[in-house]
């Protein structure tokens, strides 16, 4: 597996990303994460995906040269978090290709996320993500090194915020 550097040359591979996860995600009756729409179908999601590619970090995951997952890493969080109130990289948009599940591309990309916020002088890496579907999200991160810290909710999607030191 190679992570590259993207750039806003990859939105489109981001949302086909995000597109599938959603497909995904709906055909085993999860749609309360993302909805039943694309993201590429949705205005205000694209131009979230355009926006944050363009003032973030993407990374692109890919093996055999074909991109199996990406992230991007800002230097805060959306609206919808507090900032931490000490500087730290947060993690937006987080998805694999589902023909490499279980291959640990995610897993892999967390990692260079943490390494990268390393390098970067920085301690502190956050993410958060849906708290719904029996926490099974806030699972994954949980077993990926971060720890819960606090919860919130965007009219009725529940949120969870987790953090990692990475020093």
């Amino acid at each position: 597996m190679k992570i590259r550097s993207g750039s806003p040359a990859d939105v489109p591979l981001v949302l086909g990303m995000l597109d599938g996860a959603v497909e995904w995600l709906v055909a085993r009756g999860w749609s309360g994460q993302w909805g039943t729409d694309p993201w590429s179908s949705r205005p205000r999601s694209v131009a979230k995906v355009e926006r944050m590619i363009a003032e973030g970090e993407p990374w692109v995951a890919e093996i055999d040269g074909e991109p199996a997952g990406t992230l991007t890493l800002t230097s805060g969080p959306g609206p919808e978090v507090a900032p931490a109130g000490e500087p730290e990289r947060y993690v937006h948009l987080l998805a694999t290709d589902r023909r490499f599940a279980g291959r640990g591309v995610g897993a892999a990309l967390l990692a260079h996320a943490a390494a990268e916020t390393r390098r970067q002088g920085v301690d502190l890496l956050r993410v958060d993500c849906y708290a719904g579907s029996d926490g099974r999200l806030v699972a994954y991160y949980t077993g990926q090194g971060f720890t819960p810290t606090e919860t919130f909710t965007v009219g009725d999607w529940p949120g969870q915020v987790l953090a990692m030191r990475v020093s």
